[in-house]
């Protein structure tokens, strides 16, 4: 095996290859700069598009309204045996995003529909896992989302392109990729198909909630207005995406013995942290009892001491 130990300027061997060889590297650099294909460049286009840190809205109320700005995030595996755990992990909690074409994110000025979507662990609000709560009942900005309230759920504006969460039965050339299930997915025309409802968590307290205002940040179900299929997401199904594999998202109602939904069904409106402008509400800890520090048991009270009679003198 030959090494050459002279550079290019010197014309020694094949000197006149090694000059085009480099010439050739030098505009294919040039040429994919050009095209916005260096790694650099899909990284500063990644953090400047679609991982853009958004804003979610901050609730006074403690209720959604249209127009606000949240993340759906499924809370994940509850019921899971500790020694199974290891084994067999439990899902943890994943938020409803935007699942774009690679080849795509990194060339298309916005997204596009139709697109599809995934539950992605990446909990940290951005333009690929924001959504905005529309009104689709002439209901203005702002009047909070009512239990049995039709309504939308778009995309941001800007580079997530303003598009409509959509589902419709399962065809044979219309269904999700892995589960053959119902399709979840966005484009850009609102319909019948793009309209969706909240459900009470508990399925034996819908009939007096509905017609109240939906609270943020509870467990709730999201059930599509046409099929009457709730969102879910499957343990066992997951997909590959440019950001790792995430799990898939389709319109499929699971019951347990109670005829209650599973935890697949179950949904969280998340809102802005009202006391830290880095997180969201999803991420504040559990309210510690008593100020925060751990209440101690108390002694438990002693006994009244009982006099002891003195013994009475015997009669005779």
């Amino acid at each position: 095996m030959s090494v050459r130990t002279y550079n290019p300027s010197v014309r020694v061997g094949n000197w006149n290859e090694d000059i085009c060889l480099e010439e050739d590297l030098l505009k294919d650099f040039l040429g994919k700069k050009a095209r916005g294909e260096l790694l650099t460049q899909k990284t500063h286009n990644l953090l400047e598009n679609i991982l853009k840190k958004v804003d979610l809205t901050v609730t006074n109320d403690g209720f959604v309204h249209f127009g606000d700005t949240i993340m759906i995030v499924n809370p994940g595996q509850e019921n899971t045996p500790k020694a199974l755990q290891g084994i067999d992990p439990p899902r943890p909690a994943t938020s409803l995003a935007i699942n774009m074409d690679e080849h795509k994110m990194h060339t298309a000025k916005q997204v596009e529909g139709p697109c599809a979507v995934s539950a992605s662990c990446i909990l940290n609000p951005c333009a690929r896992n924001s959504f905005v709560i529309t009104s689709v009942d002439g209901s203005e900005v702002g009047s909070p989302l009512r239990f049995g309230q039709p309504f939308a759920i778009s995309t941001t504006s800007g580079y997530a392109g303003n598009l409509k969460l959509f589902s419709d039965h399962a065809r044979f050339n219309l269904n999700a990729k892995k589960s053959r299930q119902q399709i979840v997915q966005l484009l850009d025309e609102v319909s019948y198909l793009s309209t969706w409802q909240v459900l009470a968590f508990h399925p034996m307290q819908r009939l007096e909630m509905e017609g109240l205002p939906v609270p943020a940040n509870c467990k709730i179900v999201i059930m599509h207005n046409k099929t009457g299929n709730a969102m879910s997401v499957p343990s066992d199904i997951s997909l590959k995406t440019p950001f790792g594999r995430e799990f898939e998202v389709s319109a499929h109602t699971v019951l347990d013995s109670h005829k209650a939904e599973k935890d697949n069904n179950h949904w969280v409106l998340v809102t802005g942290n009202p006391s830290d402008d880095e997180h969201t509400h999803f991420d504040r800890p559990n309210p510690q009892p008593s100020g925060g520090v751990p209440k101690t048991e108390e002694p438990a009270p002693k006994k009244p001491e009982v006099e002891e009679e003195e013994p009475k003198p015997a009669t005779t």
